[in-house]
């Protein structure tokens, strides 16, 4: 069970797409990704498929999935093999009522013919027979033509009254629901292979720019079973840097017609990751989370289809509420986060992870950098500076993690006091010393020890730096007064400078800390933090991380490359500070996913603020009503057609209309009613507190969603089991 008490992966595997063995020899020309960190070695292939023959050309479940259309939907449909519906949903007959009128209309054609046929409605009907047929041929000995034409001309009369009866009954609804091609399997049968020119498997877009050779090498492997999902996604991202000029198409050929569907590798060589948890798509990069339900809340077109979540809604950032065990980690951070880290292989995107430690957020192996901090056997320190040598941006960053909370969070306050004291103690530091001080020098300088700052004041004298000597004068003369604010940030440093810490925020160039501004690259990032026994410092270090990333991504030169980060818990991560950088993050190509217990983890002042600059939100089952009361605010009211409808029986005073009473009563299993419907126009709450808070069944959630380009979807009700 992972930390919200959804099942593990080994208890609910979901069906890949089928994956080919990767080649043994490991490609040598990288085109995308280069510049990573060094990786944690000893990373696994991926998995091997049974042994066997390769499977047949056109029956390869690669090219099956590669050649499934993916029709344009709205946003958040699950895009793979998607049926379109109409917007709006049709006026459907209730089954009984359809049969019966089919039987009835039916009856009544039989009996009509017979009255005919047997002349209780005299010869009328066949009078236009006798005015236009010539003499000749009644006095003809021709009995089969007679015939004939008498016989054609009854089957033209029998057929008038089927299509009017027909018509009449809804003979055509009848057969749409219940025709023989409703007997049939569900499964649609498998479509022909499109034309070659249209056929994605071969590689349409290269032989048009004149690489021949490297279409069919890549046509040739997919087509044998040696390519997967991840590696076309690879090979179509390197292509796009090629046709942008990035790249050069002699290199992009030469390293397909070396290595083939391996090549242009992730530099981690991982084609795949170990094991996947949900069902992903990497041609729309979109990872399924579950069902949109068959309820009159959600749109029409909504209902029944897939509902997924990619890059392009991801880039206005989401934020989850709800309580613990109600899906939030297994059902949305756990499938996004192995969406980005399959997508990081193709590089296309760079992913961090932040949770507790065992918080069930995929193997160590899914990623490139796993930072646990607090463990002595991890391999990757975190950079307490963000790996910045700006001694400013060092203390905006710092002051944000260590006391963003405090600040006050009306508009128009800031923590510019905090930056102050820590920039006067950061710059000069690093001017002497050539590095940022760690924690417990940070600490004793913020304390004012006496040691320290002599020290530091002497080495700024002997090399002359004047300036930085008035900023450590300055720091000296507040410490005199009363209310310093380096007192709390001293207290805030405190609880990084533990024990458990020790080998830790390493400034000293011994350890191998892992900085954000590696983001520039498909980098797998997962930080564990030490919840157990160090919440505040688990809180100060997720403050931390958000405020590097988004200081980081918003000043990356190639924004072509989707950063994402991943808060499994963000309580206490919510500050002014904050709220303004996710709102600078959409034009970054850049998002955020935040988790919170509920809305009670952040300040009053700040929710407003913070469910406008998510485009996405999700309310999970167990909300709280208070909780719900934000939501129900932000998703807003809209107009709809109210009926208020007045049933009145009729009563037979005669026994004809007691038994015409009867025969519709047989019919429609209902007693005759006098009906009168009065239609309003009322504007109601799209999902209301209560409806949050108690209409919500488990395992359900209510998402609204928000396109980087500014399409919107309306609150839907999501079954996360579907």
């Amino acid at each position: 069970m992972d930390t919200d008490g959804t099942r593990d992966a080994r208890e609910t595997p979901a069906t890949p797409v089928p994956r080919p063995p990767a080649p043994r020899e490991a490609p040598a020309t990288p085109l995308v990704g280069a510049g990573v960190p060094p990786m944690p070695p000893g990373l696994p292939p991926a998995p091997l498929v049974p042994p066997g023959a390769p499977p047949k050309p056109e029956t390869s479940p690669f090219l099956t999935w590669l050649r499934t259309p993916r029709p344009e939907a709205a946003p958040g449909i699950w895009r793979f093999g998607h049926r379109p519906r109409p917007q709006q949903e049709p006026e459907q007959i209730p089954t009984r009522q359809l049969l019966s009128g089919a039987l009835i209309s039916f009856l009544v054609g039989w009996l009509v013919w017979s009255l005919l046929w047997n002349g209780y409605f005299g010869t009328w009907w066949v009078l236009p027979l006798d005015l236009f047929t010539p003499d000749s041929w009644r006095r003809s000995n021709d009995r089969v033509g007679n015939a004939i034409l008498w016989y054609s001309y009854y089957a033209v009369i029998a057929l008038a009254i089927l299509l009017v009866v027909g018509r009449l009954g809804r003979w055509g609804e009848v057969w749409r629901r219940f025709g023989p091609r409703t007997w049939g399997a569900t499964a649609p049968e498998a479509a022909p292979p499109p034309a070659p020119d249209q056929d994605p498997a071969e590689w349409p877009q290269l032989r048009q720019a004149g690489a021949y050779e490297a279409a069919e090498r890549l046509a040739a492997e997919a087509k044998a079973g040696l390519m997967r999902d991840v590696d076309h996604a690879r090979l179509s991202r390197a292509w796009q840097a090629v046709r942008t000029g990035r790249h050069s198409l002699a290199t992009f050929t030469g390293a397909v017609l070396k290595d083939g569907a391996a090549a242009c590798p992730h530099p981690s060589g991982a084609r795949d990751l170990p094991a996947r948890y949900a069902r992903h798509d990497l041609l729309t990069g979109q990872v399924r989370l579950g069902t949109t339900a068959d309820d009159p809340r959600n749109p029409y077109h909504y209902r029944g289809a897939g509902l997924a979540l990619g890059p392009d809604l991801l880039g206005t950032s989401l934020l989850a509420v709800g309580p613990a065990g109600s899906g939030k980690t297994g059902a949305l951070v756990r499938p996004l986060a192995e969406s980005l880290c399959l997508q990081a292989l193709a590089g296309r995107a760079s992913v961090v992870v932040v949770g507790a430690a065992g918080a069930g957020l995929g193997p160590a192996e899914s990623y490139d950098v796993v930072v646990r901090i607090g463990h002595p056997d991890s391999v990757y320190d975190l950079d307490l500076y963000g790996g910045t040598t700006d001694p400013d941006e060092a203390a905006a960053i710092l002051a944000e993690a260590l006391v963003g909370d405090l600040a006050d969070p009306h508009p128009g306050s800031d923590s510019r006091r905090s930056t102050t004291v820590l920039a006067q103690l950061l710059g000069p530091f690093r001017a002497v010393h050539g590095r940022f001080p760690s924690v417990p020098e940070l600490r004793q300088l913020l304390d004012g020890a006496p040691g320290p700052l002599a020290a530091l004041r002497k080495a700024l004298t002997d090399a002359g730096h004047a300036s930085l000597l008035r900023e450590l004068d300055a720091r000296e003369r507040q410490l005199a007064h009363p209310g310093d604010v380096g007192s709390v940030l001293a207290d805030r440093i405190a609880l990084l400078d533990r024990p458990a810490f020790a080998s830790f925020f390493d400034t000293s160039g011994q350890s191998r800390p892992f900085s954000l501004r590696s983001l520039d690259h498909p980098v797998r990032v997962r930080i564990d933090l030490p919840q157990r026994g160090h919440a505040d410092a688990s809180r100060i270090l997720s403050r931390l991380v958000l405020a590097q990333f988004t200081a980081s991504v918003t000043v990356r030169e190639d924004r072509s490359l989707f950063a994402c980060l991943l808060l499994d818990d963000a309580s206490g991560v919510v500050t002014p500070e904050a709220v303004r950088g996710i709102q600078r993050l959409r034009s970054a190509n850049a998002g955020t996913v935040l988790t919170l217990r509920t809305l009670d983890d952040v300040p009053r002042p700040l929710r407003g603020p913070l469910l406008g600059a998510t485009g996405c939100r999700m309310a999970l089952s167990g909300l709280t009503p208070w909780d719900g009361q934000d939501f129900a605010e932000v998703w807003g009211k809209e107009w709809i057609e109210a009926r208020d409808v007045t049933d009145r029986q009729i009563i037979a005073e005669t026994p004809a209309g007691k038994a015409v009473h009867m025969l519709r009563r047989v019919i429609t299993g209902q007693a005759p009613t006098a009906r009168a419907v009065t239609v309003r126009q009322v504007e109601r709450e799209r999902w209301s507190a209560s409806e949050l808070a108690h209409g919500v069944p488990p395992g359900h959630a209510v998402l609204s969603l928000t396109t980087v380009q500014g399409e919107h979807a309306p609150p839907l009700l999501v079954d996360l089991r579907g």
